[in-house]
This record gives C-alpha cells, sequence and structure tokens, in this order.
C-alpha cells in the first residue's frame, strides 16, 4: 500500500487490509511517498494506493499520477478507500 501522511484515508485502508491478512494469507507492506516526484517514480494514483503483484487493480489505465488524496467508487457511493468486499475480491483472485 502506498500512501502520504496528510491524508486521513490511508490508515482505513491499511485496517481493513490488516483485517483481510491473516484470512488471504498475504503480505502487507506500507511505503510512504513523500513528494510529488516519488509519486511518478512509484506510479502513485493517490492516497491510499492498494497495489497487488505491483499493480493498481482499481485504477483505469489513463489513472493520472497524483500526489493527493484518492477517491474510490464504492457500492455506497464515493470514499477514501476501497471496502472490505473489494478489497477481498482483488486480493482473492
Amino acid at each position: 500500500m502506498l500512501y502520504f501522511d496528510d491524508c486521513p484515508h490511508w490508515r482505513t485502508a491499511a485496517d481493513r487490509l490488516a483485517a483481510l491478512q491473516a484470512e488471504l494469507g498475504f503480505e502487507l507492506t506500507k511505503q510512504r511517498v513523500a513528494t510529488s516526484e516519488e509519486a511518478e517514480l512509484v506510479g502513485f494514483h493517490g492516497s491510499p494506493t492498494v497495489l497487488v503483484d505491483g499493480v493498481d487493480p482499481f485504477a483505469p489505465d489513463d489513472a493520472p499520477i497524483a500526489f493527493a488524496c484518492r477517491v474510490y467508487s464504492t457500492p455506497e457511493g464515493s470514499a477514501g478507500s476501497p471496502t472490505i468486499e473489494q478489497l477481498r475480491k482483488v486480493l482473492s483472485r
């Protein structure tokens, strides 16, 4: 998971990923992105960015690089983090 400190949503995503970790058996790593330049280097689409095997399953192919908080489309509407079910789906593939 990629994040930056000033975004409040990364903690929600981290908590949801940690809750799924035992169930799905994956390794959770967090990487703080500190600058716009670093965002470019790592392909950061906003905080939080969840990567599965190095791929952002929530970003469209034309998603811009953004050193900003990210908005996710969820069944309940726009949110700062994917839902537990959305995360479970992409992590269990």
